[in-house]
């Protein structure tokens, strides 16, 4: 029987980003990023005239914060061995949010941090991503976390067999973020990894695909 598999997001999981970003916007572009909006489009005001930053000017900002400033990331409390204990079981892949041309960089980020795993980079939603991971590793169980809600639904929608992980290691960023478990697109919701370590290791280790939640719920 093939291995367990461990998929999961790295900005907000693994690594801290937004709050770095918020800095980095208000030191180089004069610029402050409201951390209590509960997302990007209208959080963002230019400090000399309190002018929204547009959304189309969003994405060349965190690209600029990305080519420069990924140096600047710091780990997720407990993030590191977490993977470590995880990886004794299971394989291990990061799926993140950035342009296949960023793979190197944020595998040799990850390295450096003590986080050897491979990365698999994407744009959009993940669902079809992570349903091209799990046809590769053919895992005997799979589980998946991310901080955002979108890539839970998309997963229960590509993937419904991975157990899903609803995790936002930022504590500034969590309050504001829907839950994906309450939305029934997440089978649990847990925002430190001394908590979800525990849960994780229970579902890789029971063998068991992820049932509907549905199911889960009136079982």
């Amino acid at each position: 029987m093939s291995k367990p598999l461990f998929v999961t997001d790295c900005d907000e999981v693994l690594l801290h980003m937004v709050t770095h970003f918020a800095d980095w916007l208000h030191e180089a572009e004069d610029i402050h990023f409201d951390l209590e909006n509960g997302g990007f489009e209208g959080a963002l005001t230019r400090t000399e005239n309190g002018e929204k930053v547009k959304p189309e000017e969003i994405w060349p900002l965190l690209g600029g914060f990305f080519d420069t400033e990924m140096p600047r990331q710091t780990v997720i409390p407990g993030a590191r061995e977490a993977l470590d204990e995880i990886a004794k079981i299971a394989n291990v892949v990061i799926l993140t949010n950035l342009t296949d041309a960023r793979n190197q960089d944020r595998r040799e980020q990850l390295k450096a941090l003590g986080m050897d795993y491979p990365v698999v980079t994407n744009q959009g939603e993940k669902g079809p991503p992570l349903k091209k991971i799990l046809d590769e590793y053919r895992p005997s169980v799979a589980v998946f976390v991310d901080d955002l809600p979108m890539h839970h639904k998309s997963a229960a929608n590509y993937a419904g067999e991975c157990w899903r992980l609803h995790m936002i290691g930022e504590e500034k960023l969590a309050p504001q973020v829907a839950c994906a478990h309450k939305a029934r697109h997440a089978h649990n919701r847990i925002d430190t990894w001394a908590d979800a370590l525990p849960w994780i290791l229970e579902k890789l280790e029971s063998g068991m695909p992820a049932p509907q939640i549905e199911e889960m719920e009136n079982s």
